[in-house]
Order: C-alpha cells, then sequence, then structure tokens
C-alpha cells in the first residue's frame, strides 16, 4: 500500500467491502450523534459497504453499544460492534491456559470479554492471576489499580485493552485508558502488551468475522485509528469530525498517514481526488500546495476546502520523503469543510 493519498472515482461504499469504523468522534461523542454520521453510513450500506463498529473503549457490552447506535438513527446489531475488551480477550486466550485467572481492571464489557475467552474474572491479587487486564471504566479508582500494581509485582502478565491518553466526550477529553495504565506502568516498571488501535488486532478479528476482502478503516485518531490501519496494511479514511485535525494530517509521520481524507461519514459515498504534481505544485482540482525553502505555500483560489488539505498533505508528505525540512510553523489551521 502507498505511503501518500490515494484516489478513488468511484465512492468508497463501492470500492470496499467493509468498513472498521471507529465510535468516539465518529459515529458519536459521548452521548451526542455527529452530524452526518447516520446518513453516511446509510448511504454507504444502502450501495453494499457492511459495517462493523470498532472501539478502543472496552468499558461497555456490544449490545449497549448497538443500542446506543440505534438510537441516533445507526441502526446496529451487537454482532456489528468490535471492542478492545474482546480483543484483549483474544490476546490473552491466546497465551493462557483455559481457566487461567485474569484479575481485571475495567468495566462490564471487559469483564464480559475475558469470560467468553475460557478465562476466570477475579478481583485481588491475592487471587493469584496470571494475568492483569485493564479498560476503561468511569469508576476504576486506587484499590483497582493497587490490585494490578501488587498482581504484576507478583509475576502476572500485564496487558491493557488500549493506551489512548483520553476520551472524547461531549464536555470536552477526559483522561482515557492509557493515562490510567501509566499509573500502574510507572508503580511497576512494566509495559502492557496493547489489544487495541493501533495493534491491528482489533481490526483484524473485525474483518474475519465478516470475511471481508477489502475492508477499510474509518477513524479520527492519526495515532490510533490510522496507525491501525497502517500496522493492518489496509487503507484508512480519517475523517475531520474528532481528535486529529486536518492540520495534524498535513504533519502527520508516515506510520500515521491516512489514505483517504473526508470531512465526515458522507465522505463514504464520494469520490475521492487525488492531488498530482505540477510544475512543482501539488495540485487538486482549483487547489495546490508546495514546499519551497522548508516552509508550506497554498494556493486556494476559491477551492474546496478538503482539496487544499489534500494537497497540503501531498507537499508536505512528498517533502518529509525527500528529507526536505518543513517549518511547522508555516503549516496553518486548516478548515475542514467542503468534504
Amino acid at each position: 500500500m502507498s505511503g501518500g493519498l490515494l484516489g478513488s472515482e468511484v465512492p468508497l461504499a463501492e470500492r470496499y467491502d467493509l468498513a472498521l469504523v471507529d465510535l468516539d468522534g465518529v459515529a458519536y461523542r459521548g452521548r451526542n450523534p455527529i452530524a452526518h454520521a447516520a446518513e453516511g453510513l446509510g448511504a454507504a450500506r444502502e450501495r453494499g459497504m457492511d459495517v462493523v463498529f470498532v472501539t478502543n473503549n472496552a468499558s461497555r457490552e456490544p449490545e449497549s453499544v448497538a443500542e446506543q447506535l440505534t438510537g441516533l438513527d445507526i441502526p446496529s446489531a451487537p454482532e456489528d460492534v468490535m471492542t478492545a475488551a474482546q480483543a484483549a480477550g483474544a490476546v490473552l486466550a491466546g497465551r493462557l491456559d483455559p481457566g487461567s485467572k485474569v484479575l481485571v481492571v475495567g468495566g462490564s464489557g471487559l469483564r464480559t470479554a475475558v469470560a467468553a475467552a475460557g478465562l476466570v474474572v477475579v478481583d485481588s491479587a491475592e487471587d493469584s492471576p496470571a494475568a492483569v487486564v485493564q479498560g476503561y471504566a468511569a469508576d476504576v479508582g486506587w484499590r483497582q489499580l493497587a490490585e494490578a500494581a501488587y498482581a504484576i509485582e507478583a509475576g502476572a502478565w500485564f496487558v491493557a485493552s488500549n493506551l489512548d491518553p483520553t476520551l472524547p466526550t461531549e464536555r470536552g477529553f477526559a483522561p482515557g485508558n492509557g493515562s490510567m495504565v501509566a499509573a500502574v506502568r510507572h508503580a511497576t516498571g512494566v509495559e502492557p502488551v496493547s489489544a487495541g488501535k493501533p495493534e491491528p488486532t482489533l481490526y483484524r478479528l473485525a474483518a474475519a468475522r465478516r470475511g471481508a476482502r477489502s475492508p477499510l478503516v474509518v477513524g479520527d485518531r492519526l495515532d490510533t485509528d490510522l496507525a491501525g490501519a497502517r500496522a493492518a496494511g489496509w487503507p484508512g479514511l480519517h475523517v475531520l469530525t474528532g481528535v486529529s485535525t486536518a492540520r495534524d494530517a498535513v504533519l502527520a509521520a508516515p506510520g500515521e498517514r491516512p489514505s483517504y481524507l473526508g470531512a465526515d461519514l458522507r465522505s463514504l459515498v464520494a469520490p475521492h481526488p487525488v492531488p498530482a504534481l505540477e510544475d512543482g505544485w501539488w495540485r487538486c482540482r482549483g487547489a495546490g500546495a508546495r514546499v519551497a525553502q522548508g516552509r508550506l505555500e497554498l494556493d486556494g483560489h476559491g477551492a474546496e476546502a478538503l482539496d487544499l488539505v489534500r494537497c497540503a498533505c501531498a507537499a508536505a508528505w512528498d517533502a518529509a520523503d525527500r528529507g526536505e525540512g518543513l517549518d511547522e510553523a508555516s503549516v496553518p489551521d486548516l478548515p475542514a469543510d467542503g468534504g
């Protein structure tokens, strides 16, 4: 797969058979819907695209997630949801014997997934667990973190559902599982194995569940969703409705670059033009960008905002890949409308 942007003359929903869609920041934000999410996903499904929602949030049961999505006019069943809790259960089961004890620090979704993997859930280090698995839950506190530390110090294997430092909510960004895992890691000096994005385990489990031949990853975070797409070797669509901005995409490291850019989930049913190099400028319809003497230069002239972002990405990534320095201060905040 190319390290740059890809182009598609047909809607992505017609090119790829499965969309692996992130939840927080893509389909909803906390309890609130994200504009055009239901519209975009509904149109993609009408064109034959299958959808599985893939989330690093390990606190909730798939049934609860599906119910919320359905309430937001995105009809979903539990089998349409794949959580980092389920991925963590698979990681644990791949190393531990059936019936092994696992100390679970997290919510009901993680406890259910560990039990479903054939393992025994315990809550105390005094139960001599073979492993500790930690996932986000709003009620995780000092006592649970202390039990995890005691068990790890005694030799238990440390697994995290994911390492996201923040969690988007309707009020803003709250500490995510990665921030709480950091407390245990700091106390024990032990690095956990992560089951969630950006590791490809979660995506591969979801694609295998559907028997997909050509999956497309859809997410809002470069460091988890899009890095996970790169790790899995699949194309990724970065929608600009959540954590990572258009400017972030322009400055993305090679392992976190998206293959496609979209303002929101309506981009699943739109074609995606790709910039081409013309006389030193990367051009896409009426937009253009180049890096000259280490600074990004833009040429808009009334072009669609998203085309300007595409050109800026192409120019910045090309300069980086050629070893040319880029002054980050020359990269402005870019609008995401017009997609």
